[in-house]
């Protein structure tokens, strides 16, 4: 992920933040939750805390933060949810958003660099400082923070937590979905196994497709791949990695980089972070350079 600016907050003006705490998190580690809270409380000039129950209530709490900062409570799920709605209200160049991991899956946020203990995480958003990251946005306005793969590849965590082919991260979400996901939360917390990777639902073997980058063809229909990857790299470009079917010889995969990917073949699907969606039978995504703040701790 790139980041392109930095801008360290005044101490002169304390922040005054909206903390949005996802049910997801509440249920899977509700002291955490608790440790969040109060070192926000304490630390904030004016802390207003919101308790949705659904997607629908997170989405009416962010769009009536007023002035103050939002930091939502949760996992990747909820920041993912968070970033679509606020890049759907065209408000997120202008949003600065912060992130206490509290849940399931985690991986996205660890990837970002944020602080993966409560008092860590929330000090951070006190003390820390808000980089400008690229952003991947699809041709349905879809957002991707940190990679698009396509086969999708799950992990067991995600599996369980109700993140495969099918479920929901977006705003409109049904309620029953977050059920399932607060459901599962007793077989993720209570399986001490490292975390497996397996096709997600719907995922196949070698596929054919074309992957173009700025228009320029990279792999054509005619060559089957293993898997492609697009990651949001450096200075507004996208990283691509495309996998060729290995024969014999292992194939070197084949890379190039660009500011719009389009991905079209046969019908498939893709994992975007921690959702799979598809099929589609093409999906252009592009680069939006330093689109979207997030507070990272300082240095």
């Amino acid at each position: 992920m790139a980041e392109v600016a930095t801008s360290a907050r005044s101490s002169a003006t304390p922040d005054q933040l909206l903390v949005v705490i996802d049910p997801v998190a509440r249920r899977a580690d509700g002291e955490s939750v608790r440790i969040a809270k109060d070192v926000l409380s304490a630390g904030a000039a004016s802390t207003k805390v919101c308790l949705p129950d659904g997607p629908e209530e997170f989405s009416r709490a962010l769009r009536r933060r007023g002035s103050r900062r939002p930091v939502v409570v949760g996992d990747d799920r909820a920041l993912l949810r968070a970033v679509g709605l606020l890049h759907r209200q065209r408000e997120l160049a202008g949003c600065e958003l912060s992130m206490v991991p509290v849940g399931p899956v985690l991986g996205l946020t660890r990837a970002l660099g944020l602080p993966s203990g409560a008092v860590a995480a929330a000090r951070a958003v006190l003390d820390g400082a808000e980089r400008r990251l690229d952003l991947l946005v699809d041709d349905s306005d879809g957002v991707v923070l940190g990679a698009v793969r396509i086969p999708p590849v799950a992990t067991h965590e995600d599996a369980d937590a109700g993140t495969g082919a099918g479920a929901e991260a977006g705003a409109s979400a049904p309620a029953h979905a977050w059920l399932r996901t607060c459901q599962s939360l007793v077989r993720t917390l209570a399986s001490s196994r490292p975390a497996r990777i397996t096709a997600a639902p719907g995922a196949t073997g070698p596929v054919r497709l074309r992957v173009e980058v700025d228009g320029v063809t990279l792999v054509d229909l005619d060559r089957p791949v293993e898997g492609v990857s697009v990651t949001p790299g450096a200075g507004g470009l996208a990283v691509v990695e495309v996998r060729p079917l290995s024969v014999g010889a292992e194939a070197s995969p084949l890379t190039a980089s660009g500011r719009t990917v389009t991905v079209s073949g046969a019908h498939f699907r893709y994992r975007a972070d921690a959702v799979v969606s598809g099929p589609v039978g093409t999906r252009t995504w592009t680069v939006r350079e330093g689109a979207w703040g997030l507070t990272l701790p300082a240095g």
